[in-house]
């Protein structure tokens, strides 16, 4: 049945202008989904895709304009109700994947900001994404079929995300606990832990597309219990954020 739903959106979906394959992503993808979780496909489309196509389907939701998330890595998408279930649709551009496909051959990448994302993302997200998802329907470049993960990118990465945590843990530490702030230090103390588990993650040459187990997979579960136990009295303040700092340096070392 569920087989049965997927390959009649993809269906639908390859057959509009300008796109070559359409993937299916997230944990559905993975295997880890539950029953109610979302359905997301990647539609892969090279030059020019008209939104307007896609609202012409007739599927109840919101398709968004190319360029309307921030038009950076996430340029836009759909959110859909098929049949009683959620579908999200995120454009992705040929052209840019194979550009950041490149740069992250090369060790290169950069962060974006994206709603709902504490730490940013990373441009090789994408390049994850065609590592993991699963191709439903037309065809990707042989090129960006299942990519291992880039030896440059794993000899670069990880020093790059450990020194943005180590600048947001300096700050948290220094100019926020000491005046007993305790929303700043808390934001600033779990931006720091999610950049360090990018780090983790990048050491050990794993794809990651989301926030969502960033942290568990990362070994740094115990940020909860920080975070839970914050006090606004500055030197309890300054120890958490030791703390927390502490268990990111081990989890690098580990």
């Amino acid at each position: 049945m569920a087989d049965n739903f997927i390959a009649d959106i993809a269906d639908r979906l390859v057959r509009l202008p300008g796109v070559e394959a359409v993937a299916l992503g997230g944990s559905r993808a993975q295997g880890t989904h539950r029953p109610d979780s979302d359905w997301d496909l990647g539609l892969y489309y090279r030059g020019h895709f008209d939104p307007d196509d896609l609202r012409a389907v007739g599927w109840t939701g919101e398709v968004f304009d190319v360029g309307a998330w921030g038009g950076g890595i996430f340029n836009g998408g759909a959110w859909l109700q098929v049949d009683g279930q959620s579908v999200d649709v995120i454009y992705r551009d040929l052209d840019v994947v194979e550009h950041e496909m490149g740069e992250a051959q090369a060790g290169r990448f950069h962060v974006e900001p994206l709603l709902f994302h504490l730490a940013g993302i990373p441009s090789y997200l994408v390049v994850a994404e065609l590592a993991i998802n699963r191709v439903l329907r037309g065809e990707l470049p042989d090129p960006l079929q299942k990519p291992a993960y880039p030896d440059a990118l794993r000899k670069h990465a990880p020093g790059v995300w450990w020194a943005d945590a180590e600048l947001v843990f300096g700050h948290a530490r220094n100019a926020c606990a000491p005046q007993g702030r305790v929303a700043q230090s808390t934001g600033l103390l779990i931006q720091a832990a999610m950049k360090s588990a990018h780090s983790v993650l990048a050491v050990r040459g794993e794809w990651i597309t989301n926030e969502k187990t960033l942290l568990a997979r990362a070994g740094l579960g115990a940020i909860d219990d920080v975070v839970a136990g914050l006090d606004a009295e500055p030197a309890a303040l300054r120890a958490a954020v030791e703390r927390a700092h502490g268990l990111c340096e081990a989890a690098r070392r580990g």
